[in-house]
C-alpha cells in the first residue's frame, strides 16, 4: 500500500499529477473492506505520532527556560529576538530534517510571535515610545500614532521573515502567519491616517480584511480541488484565520455580551450563523461554523431565558448546539450534494472535494 505522504511527495515533485494521485486513492479505497475507517475529507496534518507531542513538550520546556535566561541577561530587548533565533535553529532539525508536523507548527508560531514583538519593540524605541508601552500585551491597543506605526512596521518585518521561513521550511501555517501580520499592518496604517474613523469603523474594517483573507484561502482551495497537495493545508490555516475576522464583526455589534439581548437580535444572530453554515457546507470548510458557535450559543441562551427556562439554560443550550453539530456532521455529504445542485454548475465544478455518487 502506498502511503499518503508518498503520494503527496510524488505530486509535489511532479512524478504524478494530482488527478492521478486521486485515482490511486480511489482504487485503494475500493479495495479496502467495507468496515475500514473512512478517509477524512478535511485532513489536518497536525500530529503524525506521539513523538510529535513528546518533542513539542521538550520545545516548550527548553524555550521557556531559554527565555528566562535571556530576560535575565538583557531584558525584553534580548528575550524576543533570542526566542526567534532559537525557534529557527530548532526548526532546522525538527522541521527541515525530521519533518515533524506539530513541532513545526509550534516552532513557526513561536518564531512569528517573537519576531513581531521584537520588531515592535525595536521600532517603538527608535520612535521614542516610553518603555511602559513596550509590553506585548498592550501593543495592539492603538493609543497613539507612534504605537500604531510601530505595529505597522512590525507587521511588515514579520511578514518578510515569515516569507523567508516558508522558503526554507515549507510549513503551511506560515502563510497564515504572514497574512495575519500584514492584516495588522493594514489596520495600524489606517489608524495612523484616520484614528477616529478607524476606531468608529473597526468592525467593518475587520470584516473587509477577513473577507480578503477568505478570498485568498479560496484561491488556494480552488487551485487544489482534490485536496492532494500542500495548498490545501495552506487554505485550511487561512480559513481558520479568516473565520473569526468575519464572524466577530458580523455579530458582535448586535449585543453587549449581557443578558439584555432582544429576541430580534438573537434571531438575527442565529440567521447569520445559519448563513455561515450554508457557506461552510458549500466550500467544505468547517472553520466558519466553529467560530460562530459561541455567538449562536449566546443567542440561543437568550431566547431560552425569555421563555422562562433559565434554570436549565446552560444544559439546554449545550444540548442544542451539540445536537446541531452532530447532525450536521452526520449529514454533511448528503446535504452538500443537494446544495451544490442549487448553484451554477460551472461554479460547483471548481469547488474542492466534490462529493461522489455515494454522498
Amino acid at each position: 500500500m502506498i502511503s499518503e505522504d508518498t503520494l503527496q511527495a510524488a505530486v509535489a515533485t511532479g512524478v504524478i499529477s494530482a488527478d492521478q494521485a486521486h485515482r490511486i486513492r480511489t482504487l485503494e479505497n475500493g479495495r479496502v473492506a467495507s468496515g475500514a475507517e473512512p478517509e477524512d475529507d478535511e485532513k489536518l496534518r497536525l500530529i503524525s505520532g506521539f513523538s510529535d507531542i513528546f518533542v513539542s513538550l521538550g520545545i516548550v520546556l527548553f524555550l521557556s527556560a531559554a527565555g528566562y535566561f535571556l530576560f535575565r541577561a538583557g531584558g525584553a530587548i534580548l528575550l524576543w529576538p533570542g526566542l526567534a533565533v532559537a525557534a529557527w535553529a530548532l526548526a532546522e532539525f525538527f522541521t527541515r530534517v525530521r519533518r515533524m508536523a506539530f513541532p513545526s507548527i509550534l516552532l513557526l508560531l513561536i518564531f512569528a510571535g517573537a519576531s513581531f514583538v521584537a520588531s515592535y519593540q525595536i521600532i517603538a524605541l527608535s520612535l521614542g515610545t516610553p518603555d511602559s508601552a513596550l509590553s506585548p500585551w498592550t501593543m495592539l491597543i492603538f493609543s497613539s500614532k507612534e504605537r500604531a506605526l510601530s505595529v505597522a512596521g512590525a507587521g511588515v518585518v514579520t511578514a518578510a521573515l515569515a516569507t523567508l521561513h516558508y522558503m526554507r521550511f515549507q510549513v503551511p501555517i506560515t502563510i497564515a502567519a504572514g497574512v495575519a501580520a500584514l492584516a495588522s499592518t493594514a489596520l495600524a496604517l489606517l489608524y495612523t491616517a484616520a484614528p477616529d474613523l478607524t476606531s468608529a469603523m473597526s468592525n467593518p474594517i475587520c470584516l473587509l480584511l477577513g473577507l480578503a483573507v477568505f478570498a485568498l484561502a479560496m484561491h488556494y482551495d480552488l487551485s487544489d480541488p482534490q485536496r492532494a497537495t500542500r495548498r490545501t493545508d495552506i487554505a485550511f490555516w487561512l480559513h481558520l484565520l479568516a473565520a473569526p475576522m468575519i464572524v466577530h464583526p458580523l455579530v458582535s455589534g448586535m449585543f453587549d455580551h449581557s443578558s439584555s439581548m432582544s429576541a430580534e437580535q438573537a434571531i438575527a444572530i442565529l440567521a447569520i450563523f445559519l448563513a455561515l453554515g450554508f457557506v461552510a457546507v458549500i466550500i467544505d470548510r468547517r472553520a466558519l461554523l466553529v467560530s460562530g458557535l459561541s455567538y449562536a450559543g449566546f443567542a440561543f441562551a437568550s431566547l431560552l431565558r425569555q421563555t422562562g427556562l433559565s434554570d436549565a439554560l446552560a444544559p439546554a443550550t449545550l444540548l442544542t448546539l451539540g445536537a446541531f453539530v452532530l447532525l450536521l456532521s452526520a449529514g454533511w455529504h448528503p446535504l452538500r450534494a443537494r446544495i451544490l445542485k442549487l448553484i451554477p454548475a460551472n461554479l460547483a465544478a471548481r469547488l474542492p472535494h466534490q462529493p461522489g455518487p455515494h454522498a
